[in-house]
């Protein structure tokens, strides 16, 4: 599992927007009922063991903790400040044993229409409004120097945190270090670790480092090896602070997507009317994708704006010039509101790998921006 997808799937948030994200690289409805039992999960996890298969003691892991993080040039006093008294937090194991990531296998197709009517609202679309009216020099400022559309800024900072609402409190180091030492995925939450141990010694405080349950924080949801890459200074101050700053927050989702391949100046993608005619079978993609399976095999392969043009897609507001390359996708199937998509929404995916979160940053920015 990628950094950028487990970032997505920490945050149990109380607004509509916000709350119940799909999985990640999973196509599951997050509203729909769990399957059965899955509902009992946290409540069944048994007593952490003193010595988890394969695992060291509590105390030893620390040790090894400790050596891992000065072996990668973390200081003795960042060491010696956190690893003694670091201790397991049980409630991190609990929500990551319970998550409802869907049956393996599974190749159930839920619909999009209701978790669409959940999380693309009028007061979604109010609160990001308001927010683009308080940082409008700023937004312009970070839509010229990275290329990304400022609505999209503000549509994905309303996903993630209800606008700021909601960031999580869990100390990260004990979140981190605890799932870790359980050991489903070791490498990548230890890493993470590490990573947290680096953010103290630029001289992030203790009191900073809290987020997610999974080690996901601040106003932006990265995780700690992101923080150090991809955060940035939105306000001038000198300080990349995503969990004060809102101006940082945006710089730092505006940097995290033009890593990821945002082209400027192309929308994520448009709606379109499909006809019954066309033959999908002929359109489909040819080649297995490097990663989510689920959510890009749902997709055509690329065209250009007129060919797909020749073959009956029609735009339903706007469109793209001729030469625009574009795949089709088709969310609750053949005779419902379809999107031609661009690389960009691909950009959207990297921040979570679900198109349910793609789709419905892409719909809410749009509607911020009219």
């Amino acid at each position: 599992m990628s950094v950028a997808c487990l970032m997505r799937m920490t945050l149990i948030a109380a607004s509509a927007f916000a709350a119940a994200l799909p999985a990640c690289g999973q196509e599951r409805d997050p509203l729909a009922p769990l399957p059965e039992g899955a509902a009992r999960a946290a409540e069944a996890v048994p007593a952490i063991p003193a010595t988890p298969s394969g695992a060291l003691s509590w105390e030893a892991y620390k040790r090894h903790l400790a050596a891992r993080s000065l072996a990668e040039g973390v200081s003795r006093r960042t060491v010696d400040a956190v690893l003694p008294g670091l201790e397991i937090n049980r409630r991190s194991i609990e929500l990551d044993r319970a998550q409802p990531g869907g049956a393996p296998g599974s190749t159930v197709i839920p619909p999009y229409a209701p978790y669409q009517r959940r999380h693309v609202t009028r007061d979604i679309i109010e609160r990001g409004k308001a927010e683009v009216r308080q940082h409008w020099d700023t937004l312009w400022r970070l839509q010229e120097q990275y290329g990304v559309d400022k609505d999209i800024l503000v549509a994905i900072y309303g996903k993630e945190t209800s606008y700021g609402r909601i960031t999580g409190n869990f100390d990260l180091f004990e979140a981190l270090g605890t799932l870790a030492w359980e050991g489903r995925r070791r490498e990548l939450f230890e890493g993470e670790f590490v990573a947290a141990m680096k953010l103290m010694d630029k001289g992030y405080t203790r009191d900073h480092l809290t987020g997610s349950w999974a080690g996901a924080a601040g106003k932006t949801q990265f995780m700690p090896s992101n923080i150090l890459s991809l955060a940035r200074d939105g306000d001038g101050d000198g300080w990349a602070d995503i969990w004060g700053s809102e101006p940082d927050a945006y710089a730092s989702i505006a940097n995290y997507l033009a890593t990821k391949g945002w082209e400027r100046g192309i929308d994520w993608g448009i709606a379109v009317e499909v006809p019954a005619s066309l033959d999908r079978e002929a359109i489909r993609r040819l080649t297995p994708p490097e990663r989510c399976p689920a959510v890009f095999n749902r997709h055509s392969r690329w065209k250009t704006m007129a060919e797909w043009r020749a073959l009956g897609v029609t735009p339903v507001t706007t469109s793209f010039s001729d030469g625009v390359m574009l795949k089709l996708f088709e969310p609750d199937g053949p005779g419902n509101t379809a999107y031609l998509l661009t690389r960009n929404y691909d950009a959207i995916l990297d921040y979570n790998c679900s198109n349910f979160y793609a789709l419905t940053i892409g719909l809410v920015a749009d509607a911020i921006e009219r």
